[in-house]
């Protein structure tokens, strides 16, 4: 959505089937679809399964695959402008990455964030982190600071703040917000500019 508000006509592609996606969407295989079908794009950007990096994973044991390399890949071979998303435990996997949270966009959620690019990005204030947030397990009130993970409660909360209305609280749990992707977006839409106007 973010990159949407940024201007640019957005393409999702997700090996599951997204039906409250609310834009064009190709369920297959994302790293293929980038090999085959990237170089068509103005931007490629990715959000690579970060499941591989969750604690709450290792500790039930459960492997998943590294794709953060795999994509890379896929994006340089494009020739395109592109962008890989993921959580803070994948920073050894990722290059030179930029964190963005929530807090830095008005949102009552830190949800820290990082972004390697191919392009260099801006970083804007990072504050402080002064609020606490809500436990887990117990009831969210509206303006509460909140981490979106596991079954939160108030759902319709969390969706305004984040502004995400269409997602179902699973969506939320690994959602980007799009504040952050509109902030990388505009950025983006600059850089793809400057040499046309060169």
């Amino acid at each position: 959505m973010g990159y949407y508000l940024a201007g640019f006509d957005v393409v999702g592609v997700d090996k599951d089937a997204q039906p409250r996606y609310p834009f064009p969407f190709v369920q297959g295989d994302a790293v293929e679809y980038i090999r085959e079908h990237g170089h068509e794009f103005d931007l490629v950007v990715g959000s690579p399964p970060c499941q591989r990096y969750s604690n709450a994973q290792r500790i039930q044991g459960r492997e998943h695959p590294d794709l953060i390399g795999p994509t890379r890949l896929a994006m340089e071979a494009t020739g395109r402008p592109w962008i890989i998303e993921n959580v803070e435990d994948a920073a050894p996997e990722m290059r030179d990455p930029i964190t963005l949270c929530g807090a830095s966009f008005g949102l009552h959620t830190y949800r820290h964030r990082l972004f390697e690019s191919s392009f260099p990005l801006a970083v804007p204030l990072h504050p402080r982190h002064l609020r606490p947030t809500v436990k887990m397990g117990r009831p969210l009130q509206e303006g509460d600071w909140y981490h979106a993970v596991g079954n939160f409660s108030n759902v319709p909360y969390v969706k305004r703040d984040m502004r995400v209305e269409w997602m179902s609280r699973d969506g939320i749990r690994e959602c980007i917000p799009p504040a952050y992707t509109e902030f990388i977006g505009r950025q983006a839409a600059v850089w793809i500019a400057a040499p046309l106007a060169a």
